[in-house]
């Protein structure tokens, strides 16, 4: 049994879109991230980078409980633990591909997505220079991505991997973002194509909101 610990993040869906994608069973627990969950003792000792999401593995690899942070090395983890070699192969130059754009994600469109979220969104003070900075790298990220997935249906060629799973709860706010998802058709069509995966609407899902 897989314990999630996560919120209602980019970062936090990727893994629950996974889990569902692996038809693992597992037990959701909600860091709440507003009100300070993430720094909880109980929490440190899963998570000490104090962020969201981490897992408990009560199968770990040497068949003892195994806990992990980061939400890449989670989809690694996870889609090796399945031997899912579709969504990450084991060996060649298709599995580095999946990784290259897996690192594309964590070291490129995670963060310049991040910071353009607050700055344009959240920041209690305008600062024109970080809105314009990050706002320009969120959309070379996206004419990357664009002139790539023009020759590709997903990320890391023509099979649905853990990339797509990493980038596309990012773009899934792109409501957020200071464009307009048709001006990179190819990219609007892998995430209308994403959409409609049953995994990825039900790992978007979660953590439920409280009831009202």
């Amino acid at each position: 049994m897989i314990d999630l610990y996560t919120w209602g993040t980019p970062n936090g869906k990727k893994v629950s879109i996974m889990l569902e994608e692996l038809g693992l069973s597992y037990n959701v627990h909600p860091i709440n991230i507003l009100e300070d969950d993430q720094f909880a003792p109980d929490f440190l000792k899963i998570s000490p980078n104090n962020k969201i999401p981490a897992i408990v593995d009560s199968d770990g690899p040497d068949e003892e409980p195994f806990s992990l942070f980061e939400s890449g090395a989670i989809l690694i983890y996870l889609a090796e633990k399945c031997q899912r070699e579709d969504l990450l192969p084991a060996t060649g130059e298709a599995r580095y591909k999946v990784l290259q754009w897996l690192m594309f994600q964590m070291g490129g469109v995670g963060p310049m997505f991040g910071q353009t979220h607050h700055f344009v969104k959240f920041a209690k003070e305008d600062v024109p220079y970080a809105k314009e900075r990050y706002s320009t790298e969120l959309k070379r990220l996206y004419g990357v991505m664009d002139a790539h997935l023009a020759d590709n249906d997903f990320l890391a060629g023509e099979v649905f991997s853990i990339a797509d799973i990493a980038t596309y709860p990012w773009v899934a706010r792109h409501d957020w973002h200071p464009i307009e998802l048709s001006d990179f058709p190819h990219v609007k069509r892998w995430y209308d194509n994403l959409s409609e995966r049953e995994s990825v609407e039900m790992g978007m899902n979660v953590p439920l909101p409280p009831p009202t």
